[in-house]
């Protein structure tokens, strides 16, 4: 198959497809499991810690929105710190980052073939279970291959089916909500709720992979910021609505493993649990093909700055999209998929995220400081954020808080899959330094 240069991705993202592909993204698997572990960490403090969360990620987001109006190119937080520190640092960006969206695809693939195993059990285990996660990449992954404009479309199915789901469950649970549920004894400690913050930070994330796919966006320099801030906006309110719910209605919410399906079969039924069964199994979907969309173009953009080889940014002749790195990102999602795990990749996925997130915030200063210098040679934000600076450091320092309540074991992993990426990039600086 014949390969076009890497001018020729499409820009077929329309910004409302753009809204829902950061909404589908955040609205994943995490609601369907955290609000009864965030509850036995804090109990009903755990409205608070989405507040809070909820608080941080808008801080965040807020210099996302004006470092990613100065691009227009594909690779998101990749291109933003590699503009802003130099390659070194954008390329570890680029690797940390792909490396955790391949290990929560793998995660929630799992966690898919676990809801499916209620329909048929045989689907848990064996090669019933690898038959199916090998169906679901398979098919994922040919659907972004033919095109963006068709992946797009099936985004924004998924994302509306999301939203009449879990909708439909916070506002009729809304009704049935026993207000003498809400008691609100002594604060928590300090460990355990900065963990539900932790914890919450995974769900509220997505907007950072909804931006890598930049140069396939209609004038992404207005449409990513605007709709960074109108996703943000939606999430935080749906997530409030579903704790409410599952605190008011369900009385053992912390031993919980399925706290939506078992609240919605207390006030509706067992047609209700079957409900948010099926549910589950389209939002966990609906995940997976949103990152299928997303991880590719993340090779995609470093083979485009040199940082890789060159063939992971081929365009494919017909359909114009990056099918070489749409094929080696799917081959090792399956390959993990097959024997990942799921709440492991969840903690450290976010430890990786909260790092690109500090360093993405950081990199807000420094190009409002080159555009003073340099005007001629650096781009001009078209979403300016009053205070940025201020909000770029006090983001920044939450994000280091958030890191410091991390175990050793993910921490470790983290500077390990560091440690390759360094030796990776030294690698293709000697080979082309060699040719």
């Amino acid at each position: 198959m014949k390969s076009q240069s890497p001018a020729s991705l499409v820009r077929g993202i329309r910004p409302v497809d753009f809204v829902a592909l950061i909404i589908n993204i955040t609205i994943g698997a995490g609601i369907l499991g955290l609000p009864s572990k965030i509850y036995s960490l804090v109990g009903t403090y755990s409205l608070l810690a989405y507040g809070v969360s909820a608080g941080v990620v808008t801080l965040i987001i807020l210099c996302f929105a004006e470092v990613s109006s100065r691009f227009s190119g594909t690779g998101g937080p990749y291109l933003y710190t590699r503009a802003a520190f130099g390659p070194l640092v954008g390329f570890e960006v680029g690797w940390l980052f792909w490396l955790s969206r391949v290990a929560s695809f793998a995660s929630i693939c799992n966690l898919f073939v676990s809801y499916a195993a209620f329909f048929r059990p045989e689907l848990g285990t064996g090669w019933g279970r690898i038959g199916l996660i090998t169906v679901l990449v398979v098919g994922l992954a040919a659907i972004n291959w033919i095109g963006v404009q068709r992946s797009a479309r099936v985004n924004n199915m998924f994302t509306v089916s999301k939203l009449l789901v879990i909708g439909l469950f916070a506002i009729v649970g809304l009704f049935f909500v026993d207000k003498h549920a809400f008691t609100f004894p002594a604060m928590p400690d300090y460990k355990p709720f900065s963990q539900a913050v932790l914890l919450l930070i995974f769900t509220f994330s997505g907007f950072d992979v909804a931006a890598i796919p930049s140069g396939e966006i209609q004038k992404p320099e207005r449409t990513v910021p605007i709709s960074l801030l109108i996703a943000i906006g939606t999430v935080t309110v749906l997530f409030m609505a579903v704790q409410i719910v599952c605190i008011g209605t369900l009385p053992n919410l912390a031993g919980s493993e399925r706290p939506l399906a078992d609240a919605a079969q207390r006030f509706i039924g067992p047609a209700g649990g079957l409900f948010i069964t099926v549910a589950a199994l389209v939002t966990a979907l609906g995940t997976l093909h949103a990152l299928m969309l997303t991880g590719p173009r993340l090779l995609f953009a470093m083979a485009e700055q040199g940082q890789l080889p060159g063939v992971l940014a081929a365009t494919h002749s017909r359909f114009r999209t990056p099918h070489v790195a749409i094929l080696v990102t799917a081959a090792l999602k399956l390959i993990l998929a097959v024997t990942g795990t799921f709440i492991y990749a969840l903690t450290l996925s976010t430890l990786i995220r909260l790092s690109y997130f500090a360093l993405t915030c950081a990199a807000l200063p420094v190009l409002r400081q080159r555009e003073n210098k340099m005007p001629s040679e650096t781009p001009v934000a078209l979403f300016t954020v009053a205070g940025g600076s201020v909000i770029a450091l006090l983001a920044v320092g939450l994000c280091v808080w958030l890191l410091s309540n991390s175990s050793g074991r993910e921490a470790r992993d983290v500077a390990i899959a560091g440690t390759l990426g360094l030796l990776l990039f030294g690698a293709m600086r000697w080979r082309k330094a060699g040719s």
